[in-house]
């Protein structure tokens, strides 16, 4: 079974990949590109769930069964910035480094650190109005300084206490045992799983 992950993110769809492998071994997970779908997807939701569907969607319409996946970074000092705008923070789409850069400007001064990663997985099946809709969040505290050199995105600046370090600074198995994206894909897997078994 070929599920498209409707993203051109490598390292997110290498992330998916190596979750949902382990939990759907039978699922082959392909990207926009290796179905030859190329367009941009126009992101305009307010929210993870609204932005996650209309990328599901977008590879459903195409004949595929449609995974969106989006998620972001909400720091409580800066009102919950910089969520659904997480990888376009600092003006260009995936720079991480500049995005990175911006918010621990933006954080200067602020002693309340605490942050929340929170991602929406949603499933589109062609010609079926009824999505599959899966939620993860992690907490943790924004350091001063980025530390360690795995992961990507926010990691490097994302402190999660129970492993006393960033997310950067442990091997991506460990940090997909407790992330945002590996709860929602597990909770998706499950669904999923439920789904294809009363079909």
């Amino acid at each position: 079974m070929k599920l498209v992950l409707a993203s051109k993110n490598q390292k997110k769809i290498a992330e998916l990949q190596a979750i949902l492998g382990e939990l759907l071994p039978d699922v082959q997970v392909l990207s926009l590109a290796d179905v030859g779908i190329t367009e941009d997807i126009v992101e305009d939701g307010e929210t993870f769930r609204e932005n996650a569907l209309i990328k599901a969607k977008a590879a459903a319409a195409a004949g595929y069964i449609g995974v969106g996946d989006d998620s972001g970074l909400c720091v409580n000092a800066l009102g919950g910035a910089p969520g659904i705008y997480s990888a376009r923070y600092a003006g260009e789409h995936g720079d991480d480094a500049a995005n990175t850069a911006r918010l621990l400007d933006n954080m200067k001064g602020k002693v309340d650190r605490r942050a929340a990663f929170h991602c929406v997985i949603a499933c589109v099946f062609p010609g079926s109005d009824e999505p599959i809709v899966t939620e993860g969040s992690v907490r943790g505290l924004i350091t001063q300084a980025p530390c360690g050199n795995g992961g990507f995105g926010y990691d490097p600046v994302f402190y999660y206490p129970p492993f006393n370090c960033t997310l950067a600074e442990v091997d991506a198995k460990r940090k997909n045992e407790i992330s945002h994206r590996g709860m929602a894909l597990r909770a998706f897997a499950e669904a999923l799983a439920a789904r294809l078994k009363n079909e």
